[in-house]
């Protein structure tokens, strides 16, 4: 296990304080075993002026995917002048023990990536009052600890903007949501979709399902099949590795015969020519914007991502232009406030 040195005699609090002092920068500017990795230390251990930040993620940082992202944050917050370390593949129930790992290696700031993650990271933030904690959480949590920091993903947001890309697209009035897991947020992200469609007064008809996993690729090829067979000529998709599967029930169909969306990164690259595009996130400003709160002294809050806070649809090339224009001035709405949209986690079906 790759460690980080405790800093020195100071309390954690004071270590803490110097920790942050030279990330000014940063104010100017979801399995199995566990991987880690260390960068951004000259072999020093925090006392050196440099921010002790250390990441969980659950799943390979390789994906392409949403610990990709978080990746590319964490290496931000090391490009700002932070010392990181990070663990991978870390199952839900190996979190607490990871927290704890990474608390007693000297990390000042630990942040896990994955609302999963956030009832170990509460309880590891409440036993270990001297340290900053980041979590993930859809919403606002009850009794967040005085140390803790939330991201709230806001997904249903990018997915109301998804949903007048697909009202747009759709020839035949139904469209396809392909999810993995039926938790609270992506109930959000389907009702997201319904208020986007009455919104824009279409008579687009959603027929979600779920294949009980965010990474099977068979599965959710499977689920898309019968979805296009039911003739929905435009799958939402809501997975991590398993969207793969989504573009693959797409082969052998000709050009301009359905489209494919996709969520956390730009997937154009592997999709064909049947993929829309895709809701990306971006965590860089958000950790960073935390850290700064942090290091002013702020130790607890609600960091909500928005169309100006990591959130972005970025559509392919040869979407048509008015459907491109509707969804610019969805994030548009959504952005100035003209749109308000809901937050509805009540379960389907």
């Amino acid at each position: 296990m790759t460690t980080l040195t405790a800093p020195g005699r100071l309390s954690r609090r004071a270590a803490t304080t110097l920790a942050f002092a030279s990330v000014s920068a940063l104010v100017l500017a979801g399995c199995g075993g566990g991987e880690e990795g260390t960068d951004g230390a000259d072999g020093g251990d925090g006392g050196d002026g440099k921010a002790v930040v250390a990441a969980i993620f659950s799943g390979p940082t390789n994906d392409a995917d949403y610990n990709a992202v978080g990746l590319a944050a964490l290496n931000a917050a090391k490009a700002a002048g932070a010392e990181v370390s990070f663990t991978e593949k870390v199952a839900v129930p190996d979190v607490e023990a990871r927290l704890t790992e990474a608390v007693g290696d000297g990390a000042t700031v630990v942040w896990t990536h994955g609302s999963q993650f956030y009832d170990a990271t509460a309880k590891v933030a409440k036993n270990n009052p001297d340290v900053n904690f980041i979590a993930e959480y859809d919403g606002v949590p009850k009794d967040q600890p005085a140390n803790v920091w939330t991201i709230d993903r806001q997904f249903h947001l990018g997915f109301y903007g998804i949903g007048v890309l697909a009202s747009k697209l759709s020839k035949t009035g139904t469209i396809g949501y392909v999810g993995g897991l039926s938790l609270p947020f992506s109930m959000a992200e389907v009702h997201a979709m319904e208020q986007a469609v009455k919104d824009s007064g279409a008579s687009t008809a959603i027929k979600p399902v779920w294949t009980g996993d965010f990474n099977d690729a068979a599965k959710a090829q499977q689920f898309t099949t019968q979805l296009l067979g039911q003739g929905a000529d435009v799958i939402v998709g809501s997975l991590n590795v398993g969207s793969t599967g989504t573009f693959q029930a797409f082969e052998g169909r000709a050009a301009g015969d359905g489209w494919v969306t996709a969520k956390y990164t730009d997937k154009s690259a592997a999709a064909g020519e049947h993929y829309a595009g895709s809701v990306v996130y971006d965590f860089e400003k958000p950790l960073a914007d935390v850290l700064a709160k942090i290091k002013a002294g702020e130790e607890k809050g609600n960091y909500p991502l928005g169309f100006d806070t990591g959130v972005t649809i970025k559509l392919a090339e040869g979407v048509p232009a008015d459907a491109k224009a509707a969804v610019d001035k969805a994030m548009a709405d959504v952005k100035a406030g003209t749109v308000k949209v809901e937050l509805n986690t009540a379960k389907i079906g």
